[in-house]
């Protein structure tokens, strides 16, 4: 029971909010309606009773009803002491209880205040804690005396207080009932002392009655069973996908979509990228399947990461992008079309002149419509909103070509409306005071049954009759919240509500009239304020049948049931392969045929070898385990011997050998190495060999080695088998062996090494010697290394020794190149040891390039990206390079190919900018390389070389300094280059000088000019510089303007010019005979904007925006994408 202290203040803060007197009413007992019966369900489809209502259907006393109403006679109650619970009554299959108590409050004139606490328990014994219900209940303490006055102690609204018919005391409460806080009421209801006064009626007889109604949602995280009370499944919420469950749901009650997207061709679409079929497939479970159905795969099949499953989107932009997705991926297949034919309608915009015979008309076709309803009242005004005309008159008259401008009106009528009408009602829109998207909680009506004749620029072929069949529901605010939706699956009136996982059956006023949003005293209690509707489908009459048609087994290509089935078998063997996981162990087998082309040390790589797996059960025996390799591998037991690696204490890992007989009837886990994996090498016989089993191996006497041949002219190790040899075997034993591996002729002088461990080879120098004495240790898995005993000069790594020293500091480098975004790039084996120049020399080679020609950047650790470039002076090796990449990462090296040798390069400077055309038209990224100590006259010498001037133009060049859109510096000739600051928030531009601005006047100045919108700091476009002489008239400048842009009259006619400075714009009117003083256009462009620098002025060009404003309502500023 949760009645900790604090608590108690919480339920006396609800006592003291609701306490209010009302007028007297008398009370009668409330019915059990809401009771939703056990419906059967063929294909996924419920079926319902036929006959009566659906309220008569609720009738029926079912646990899983949605509200009852229960009494609790208290007896012996002047004696009460502890508290007290009333026996259960079910609601949505959950216990609920009366809890009764004495409860002690504050002490007032020296007294304790007793009262009565009244609480309403619910799942009170449950052990669980992941269990949660929504209810509303009236908490009631009857009159037991006939026309007794009530006396009401919360505030309930008329609506509520016509219900109660019973005099008495009541109280109402809201909560969401969990395992932490599992009973709700009031700890101080009424005083003992009231209780206890005969005069007010509530005792008879010392015993008291207490009554509850409660309305309760369906419960979560409980053992709600949705498909035996509603014939339906819910969708799993894999974090906020609640408003995607929503939108899925709904297309999936619409029948003829999901016919249509069964018949969607996938046979070879890849089953984790494949949109459609990741459809079929949620479609197809929620026919079916007898539990909720997850999404994982759909959202893994629409390209998204897990963040993305935990991100709330907006419903209607999901809807359009799912739509367009599914409509694409139709084309060309038998279902194509079915998008438009279901969802699109068509409307006509135009544009008509009022003064002169001109109109405008724009077919569109649209999947949804957009209501406002700010301001609205129902959905019959909203749609008179979208259809008013604008009018276009004053600064935002309606160019007419060539009638000018002209007043005119600007709307749009609709000429059809689609079978299935999705209506998105705006909610969520700006706010310009808090420049943000606010939620409208309005009150907005809306309707079961709809006409749209009116509102069509001529009648259709039926009429346009609409029958609602789901209600999308959003509570919350613009940060977020949570979706459900209502839904008559069958058109019939009969509704559900589905909220993710949980479905439930509902009245028709749950579904409709309490979606309406607004809060008045008409509304019922139960509704919360910001609960309301968000999205209405509407179905028409017409097209009733067909789009909610049947939709059976049989209407579902048999290929997709198959697959479907396979794929739901396989997840099972997974599973059940999980869940088994821990009786099980990998053993890895390697044939010998898999040390052929190893490079390396020991015998093979563990990263690349072909390890044949088995996986068997850790308490198989080791002569199980042979068994079950010679039957899988078709080798008679007798030509097989496993010879498990171990890992010594010198850093090798080498087979050793495991007693067959000894160990044969233990349990291979007590053998193996890892708990996890177990490597082995299966030694086999060869299949030429005519012997019928393999030589008996003696541990005691004989030991098993490898060997290895090195070529010194290829640089390369060939992998030349194993034998069994006596211990007491001398080396020079080896030697005809080794030659007949080789191919070699026999007398042929051999070199003989022991690969003792990494960067470890001996000499065997002895050849006399016994193995015992001749190897370090001798032991079953060594590895002997042989060469010819000849002197090759021609090659570097003359010996396996120097090869496996070589080896040892080798390391596998990608080299990318850095100009091309996410380049793969190539990988080189390199030494650690290497210099810059071999290095160079090694990447020049594979790019089949000058090594001079090449620059290389090291790779930032923390991010994959290029760093500071590589000196070519570098005196290091490729291993301080490599000094800080993240272990067991690809190690990187970035680089880029150059027109001159890096030495040249490193004595210049390296500076981008942009090439402008004269007509300010096109635009060319430059990079180039003028002298560290150059100055702007050698940058331009370079750019003159790069670019390609007019054909009549002066051949002279300037630079400008740019920063914000706006020109702010023209640094001569001879300033150095070291003097100009290139930063993130400054470029560079270089154009040809126009004629007329080489010389200049000792009265002429370059005034910058700029391109902005409404505000002067929102600059964009292309600046340019325009000529001024002091005492020039505005129209003279404007036309030297208009030149420069070569914009047509009319579209430079929309352009207003201010004169700014410190950000204030001082616009001039086009009548204004305004002259350009000395003092308007001050200062000059040849000097660098310093913090001493006066302020310099500029023209600003006002581009007026006549484009209607897009409104902003969705709540979340991400966009939704699909990218498969």
């Amino acid at each position: 029971m949760n009645h900790t202290n604090d608590k108690e203040m919480v339920k006396d803060e609800v006592e003291a909010m609701d306490t209010q007197e009302a007028d007297p009413v008398q009370v009668l007992p409330a019915d059990g309606g809401g009771i939703e019966s056990d419906n059967q369900s063929v294909n996924g489809e419920p079926q319902f009773p036929s006959a009566g209502s659906q309220d008569a259907d609720m009738e029926e006393i079912d646990e899983a009803r949605s509200e009852a109403t229960f009494q609790f006679t208290v007896t012996n109650f002047s004696k009460l002491k502890d508290s007290q619970l009333s026996p259960p009554c079910f609601v949505r299959n959950l216990p609920w209880k009366i809890m009764v108590m004495p409860r002690y409050g504050p002490p007032q004139e020296r007294q304790q205040q007793r009262s009565l606490g009244f609480f309403l328990q619910c799942n009170g014994e449950s052990e669980s804690s992941s269990w949660n219900c929504y209810a509303v209940a009236e908490l009631r303490l009857l009159s037991q005396r006939e026309g007794g006055e009530p006396f009401c102690r919360s505030m309930i609204s008329t609506r509520l207080s016509r219900l109660s018919l019973i005099a008495g005391v009541v109280a109402d409460i809201k909560h969401l009932f969990y395992s932490k806080e599992n009973d709700w009421g009031f700890s101080h209801f009424m005083t003992w002392n009231d209780v206890l006064d005969p005069e007010k009626g509530y005792i008879k007889d010392d015993s008291i009655v207490l009554e509850v109604h409660v309305q309760a949602d369906a419960p979560h995280g409980v053992s709600w069973d949705s498909k035996k009370h509603t014939g339906y499944v819910g969708l799993k919420n894999q974090g906020a996908t609640c408003y995607m469950n929503s939108l899925l749901q709904t297309l999936y009650f619409t029948n003829q979509l999901r016919k249509a997207v069964y018949k969607m061709p996938t046979e070879s679409d890849d089953s984790t990228k494949s949109v459609a079929l990741a459809l079929q497939r949620v479609f197809h479970e929620l026919q079916f399947s007898d539990k909720p159905v997850g999404t994982k795969k759909l959202t893994k099949s629409f390209g998204w990461e897990t963040l993305d499953s935990f991100m709330q989107h907006d419903v209607q932009e999901f809807l359009r992008v799912l739509l367009d997705k599914l409509e694409s991926k139709m084309k060309g297949t038998c279902v194509e079309g079915t998008v438009p034919k279901l969802f699109e309608g068509k409307m006509v915009s135009y544009i008509h002149c009022k003064n002169v015979e001109y109109k405008s008309t724009r077919h569109e076709t649209y999947y949804d419509i957009q209501l406002n309803i700010k301001g609205k009242k129902n959905i019959d005004e909203s749609f008179k909103d979208y259809i008013t005309t604008e009018v276009l008159d004053g600064e935002n008259k309606y160019d007419a070509g060539d009638h000018g401008l002209q007043d005119a009106e600007k709307g749009v009528i609709f000429a059809s409306f689609p079978p299935v009408l999705h209506l998105h009602l705006m909610r969520f829109q700006y706010d310009p005071v808090t420049d943000c998207s606010v939620k409208f909680n309005d009150r907005f009506e809306f309707y079961e049954k709809l006409n749209l004749d009116g509102f069509l620029n001529e009648p259709e072929s039926t009429p346009a009759n609409y029958t609602l069949h789901a209600v999308l529901v959003h509570s919350g605010d613009n940060h977020g919240g949570h979706y459900v939706v209502f839904i008559n699956p069958k058109g019939d009136g009969k509704w559900c509500k589905f909220d993710d996982d949980v479905v439930s059956r509902c009245t028709k006023q749950e579904a409709i009239e309490n979606n309406y949003g607004g809060q008045d005293d008409d509304m019922n209690m139960t509704v919360k304020h910001c609960t309301n509707a968000y999205m209405l489908v509407y179905i028409r009459d017409s097209e009733l049948k067909n789009v909610l048609q049947k939709v059976a087994e049989e209407d579902i290509p048999q290929e997709l049931c198959d697959r479907l089935q396979e794929e739901k078998r396989l997840e099972q063997a997974r599973r059940k392969e999980r869940t088994e996981a821990h009786l099980y162990m990998n053993v890895h087998v390697l044939l010998e045929d898999s040390f052929e082309g190893h490079q390396g040390n020991d015998l093979f790589d563990p990263d690349k070898a072909p390890f044949k797996i088995f996986k068997v059960k850790r308490q198989m025996t080791l002569e199980q385990l042979v068994d079950h390799l010679a039957e899988s591998l078709k080798y008679p037991k007798a030509q097989i011997r496993p010879w498990p690696f171990a890992f010594r204490t010198n850093e090798t890992n080498r087979p050793t050998f495991i007693d067959l007989e000894g160990d044969a009837n233990k349990p291979i886990i007590e053998l193996a190495e890892n708990n996890s994996t177990w490597n082995i090498f299966l030694e086999t016989l060869k299949p030429d060999s005519d012997l019928p089993a393999l030589h008996s191996f003696d541990k005691d006497s004989d030991v098993l080695l490898f060997f290895k041949l090195y070529d010194p002219k290829t640089k390369q190790i060939r992998y030349c088998g194993h034998q069994y040899m006596p211990v007491a075997a001398k080396v020079v034993d080896l030697v005809p062996i080794l030659n007949e591996r080789a191919g070699f002729p026999q007398g042929t002088e051999l070199l003989l090494y022991e690969e003792i461990k990494p960067n470890t080879i001996e000499r065997i120098m002895n050849m006399t010697d016994p193995l015992e004495k001749g190897l370090d240790e001798l032991m079953d898995g060594d590895i002997i290394v042989f060469q010819k005993d000849e002197h090759e000069e021609s090659s570097d790594l003359p010996t396996c020794k120097d090869y496996f020293r070589d080896f040892y500091y080798r390391v596998e480098v990608t080299f990318c190149d850095k100009a091309i975004p996410n380049d793969p790039g190539f990988t080189l084996g390199l030494s650690h040891r290497i210099s810059y120049d071999q290095l160079a020399d090694c990447v020049a080679q594979r790019l089949g390039t000058e090594p001079s020609l090449l620059q290389f950047f090291k790779s930032q650790n923390y991010k994959d990206s290029p760093g500071h470039p590589l000196r070519c002076s570098f005196d290091g090796t490729l291993k301080d390079l490599l000094l800080y990449a993240k272990p067991k990462q690809p190690k990187k090296i970035f680089y880029q190919q150059l027109n001159i040798p890096i030495n040249e390069l490193e004595n210049k400077k390296q500076f981008k900018c942009i090439w402008v055309s004269p007509k300010l038209k096109e635009e060319k990224e430059l990079t180039l390389y003028p002298c560290k100590k150059g100055k702007v006259f050698d940058l331009l010498q370079e750019a003159s070389k790069e670019v390609e001037l007019a054909e009549n133009g002066t051949g002279q060049l300037r630079l400008f300094e740019m920063s914000c859109f706006k020109i702010s510096y023209c640094p001569g000739e001879e300033v150095p280059l070291e003097h100009l600051n290139q930063t993130t928030n400054k470029t560079y531009r270089i154009e040809e000088i126009p004629a007329d601005e080489i010389q200049l006047a000792d009265e002429e100045v370059l005034v910058p000019v700029a391109h902005f919108s409404k505000d002067v700091y929102a600059t964009f476009g292309t600046p340019f510089v325009v000529k001024i002489k002091y005492g020039d008239p505005f129209s003279k400048v404007k036309e030297r303007i208009q030149k420069k842009l070569g914009l047509p009259e009319k579209e430079f006619e929309r352009i207003k010019f201010a004169l700014v400075l410190l950000g204030r714009a001082q616009y001039i009117s086009e009548d204004s005979d305004y002259v350009f003083s000395q003092n308007d256009i001050k200062g000059t462009l040849s000097q660098p904007i310093l913090v001493n620098t006066p302020p310099r002025p500029w023209i600003g060009l006002d581009h007026v925006n006549k484009a209607p404003k897009r409104s902003r309502y969705t709540m979340l500023e991400k966009a939704i994408k699909i990218y498969n």
